[in-house]
């Protein structure tokens, strides 16, 4: 399982245990580039991260793994089903699309804030909250973004994230870089969708058609955090997508 923008494998805990479980299968959940507990580097697109996914299935002799990815994790799947198809059988892509589309305008809000934390000497998480407040209204967005707050030898909070980089790689997430002339993936895959987050309108579905021709759509009443908002019908959408029975 792969997490989306400021996320983490924390996000995906208790989902991936009741997969685990569910599928009694083997769930991993990674930390992407630049997030969690994996390296910082100044390159941060799609394509280096299908990189690195690649080479973790092929570090762990992984036997073509199932692809699971929310927001930026779910282009990273596809990145790699496109480049390498072979590696795996199937890809569950939450709540994104193939296609390039300007972020939300609240993400680049949310690096202005983290940059203010960061320089504003913070000491407290209700100081940083503060702040954060100044720019999100959602309390759970707020504590959701605050998961990436550490504390280390300084008094001081800071980011484990490198929020520079990240902050000059948005308009890179927002895009795609793979053509459907060039390159599809004919294998199943189901892009599960929030009818409250604008990220996979009907408009895109004849593009994700030309590069996943297998796909499947399913709804689920939610906004983009839907795995948060809407954990046991994502699970239902999954277990059905794979065939196994609660």
């Amino acid at each position: 399982m792969m997490h989306g923008l400021f996320g983490s494998k924390q996000n995906n805990r208790s989902i991936s245990k009741a997969l685990a479980r569910d599928c009694n299968s083997t769930v991993y959940a990674l930390d992407l580039r630049n997030h969690g507990e994996s390296p910082h580097t100044k390159r941060h697109d799609y394509e280096c991260m299908a990189a690195d996914v690649e080479d973790f299935i092929r570090a762990h002799k992984l036997d073509r793994p199932i692809l699971i990815g929310h927001s930026m994790g779910g282009k990273a799947a596809m990145a790699v089903s496109l480049r390498n198809g072979d590696l795996i059988s199937k890809v569950v892509c939450v709540d994104n699309a193939p296609v390039e589309a300007t972020l939300a305008s609240s993400f680049g809000s949310y690096i202005q804030a983290m940059r203010r934390i960061e320089e504003g000497e913070i000491k407290t998480r209700s100081g940083a909250d503060t702040i954060l407040a100044e720019y999100e209204k959602n309390i759970d967005v707020r504590h959701f973004l605050m998961t990436n707050l550490i504390r280390s030898d300084s008094p001081y909070l800071k980011w484990r994230i490198p929020v520079r980089i990240l902050g000059n790689a948005l308009d890179k997430m927002g895009s795609f870089p793979y053509h459907p002339d060039k390159v599809r993936f004919d294998k199943p895959t189901l892009f599960i969708r929030g009818t409250k987050s604008h990220y996979v309108p009907d408009e895109v579905l004849p593009v994700i058609g030309r590069f996943f021709p297998l796909f499947q759509v399913k709804d689920v009443d939610a906004g983009h955090w839907l795995i948060a908002e809407k954990p046991n019908e994502f699970k239902e959408h999954v277990l059905e997508f794979l065939d196994i029975d609660e």
